[in-house]
């Protein structure tokens, strides 16, 4: 299966070149292969942690052409385009990047060692490439699906030791109870940012004020976000900030990490760029002893069987997860399923020593977005030893696996049909890598 490269999709990808060594090492039609690139690429697959193999610089060779070969044809495509303001907002979105690793904008041209134009001019080619490669693979491998019977089928096809071996996984549910704020205490929360929204039009900076008091990281930034679409974005959130007018302040946004006042920057399509000042609400002894009592009270009647499991999270629980019987997701990949390692401290703490079917004592925890404390009941459902993957306990992993193969065969395919008619040049410095070949036709 091809080497998919990390290239397409870093955020780091302005190096320095050293002009004086570079060299032409491919030409696919329109497209410049440097040795600067294999370089680049090569030291950036190493510092992702990469274990370096004998055959991962004509791996990435190899997977560097085939970019290239796909800008080309994207650029040639009548029917692919590249907007410019989606273009300009990514490069903005890599220098805010850069600016919050550093520090500020001046020690980002400092650690670069060219001026911030400079960057964005170099950056805009970058991104402009890596979205018509994106684009043009999407338009080869969009439409590719696979059923069921065809993963049973790729299944089949597969030697022993290439099924994949799934680790320990458990399957959770939980029950949430959250501290409640005072009516009083909310107030005077949105009391304070409403008068934070008076001072700022009264002349005072956002970023400054964001910076004294705003309780997120951005406060380090001057509140400011960088661009984001709307999916990247909580809803209450996204829904106040998408209406706003460049400069304009948002009024006070309750989301589920606390409150905020939102100010726009810059909006491109549909990519926003705002600040905000989120203040974050801080519970009382007695809000978190009223929240201890009732998830006890509730342990009580689940075990002396007054109410089960699955109707107290219907009927009490306040985290999101009760619209899903109160399963807890997997955020990495979607699916009900955690390896230990992948569990948070706390809740692996909790079922260390659960057989299948127990339930938790009540325990305080963090909430799953982090931001404040919950008291927490968790089920373990299911507890699925190591094992080599099947149709019955893995289908979404066999899935996945058998349509990502599907996919690189179209794109394989794709490859062989469009060869031929495109002009390509090969360095014979890249003669002793297996792909040479291949790519010569």
């Amino acid at each position: 299966m091809r080497f998919f490269i990390i290239y397409i999709f870093l955020l780091c990808s302005v190096v320095v070149q050293a002009q004086s060594i570079d060299k032409i090492q491919a030409i696919i039609g329109s497209e410049i292969l440097l040795i600067s690139d294999i370089e680049n690429q090569y030291n950036q697959i190493l510092s992702q942690g990469v274990i370096e193999t004998e055959n991962i610089r004509c791996d990435i060779i190899d997977e560097l052409l085939f970019q290239n070969f796909l800008i080309h044809h994207a650029k040639i495509d009548s029917t692919i385009e590249v907007n410019q303001d989606d273009v300009e907002a990514e490069v903005s979105n890599r220098i805010s990047f850069f600016e919050s690793q550093l520090g500020s904008i001046s020690k980002v041209e400092e650690y670069f060692r060219r001026s911030i134009e400079s960057m964005k001019d170099e950056l805009s080619m970058i991104v402009k490439d890596q979205f018509y490669s994106q684009k043009k693979q999407s338009s080869i491998i969009n439409d590719v699906k696979i059923t069921p019977n065809e993963v049973k089928e790729f299944l089949s096809t597969l030697n022993d030791d290439e099924i994949p071996l799934v680790t320990l996984k458990l399957e959770l549910s939980q029950l949430v109870i959250l501290p409640k704020l005072s009516d009083e205490k909310q107030q005077a929360i949105k009391d304070k940012l409403n008068a934070f929204r008076k001072r700022i039009y009264n002349g005072e900076d956002f970023k400054v004020l964001a910076a004294l008091y705003s309780d997120d990281g951005s406060a380090n930034n001057g509140g400011e976000l960088g661009f984001m679409k709307r999916e990247d974005l909580v809803p209450e959130f996204s829904r106040a900030a998408f209406k706003l007018k460049k400069d304009e302040i948002s009024e006070v946004v309750e989301s589920q990490y606390g409150f905020h006042i939102i100010q726009m920057i810059e909006r491109r399509g549909e990519q926003i760029n705002v600040r905000h000042i989120l203040i974050k609400p801080k519970f009382s002894s007695l809000s978190l002893k009223n929240a201890s009592d009732k998830i006890n009270s509730i342990k009580m009647d689940i075990d002396s069987s007054i109410i089960s499991f699955d109707k107290a999270i219907i009927e009490f629980s306040d985290d999101d997860s009760k619209n899903n019987g109160g399963l807890i997701i997997n955020t990495k990949d979607g699916t009900t399923q955690f390896t230990i390692e992948e569990l948070d401290p706390s809740i692996r703490y909790l079922i260390e020593k659960m057989n299948e079917g127990d339930i938790s004592s009540p325990s305080l925890t963090k909430s799953n977005d982090g931001s404040q404390a919950a008291y927490r009941l968790v089920k373990l459902n299911r507890r699925i030893a190591e094992h080599k993957a099947n149709i019955f306990d893995d289908f979404d992993l066999l899935k996945d696996f058998a349509l990502a193969n599907k996919k690189q065969k179209a794109l394989d395919k794709w490859l062989a049909d469009n060869i031929d008619n495109t002009y390509i040049n090969i360095s014979e410095e890249l003669s002793t890598c297996s792909c040479f070949n291949k790519w010569m036709k």
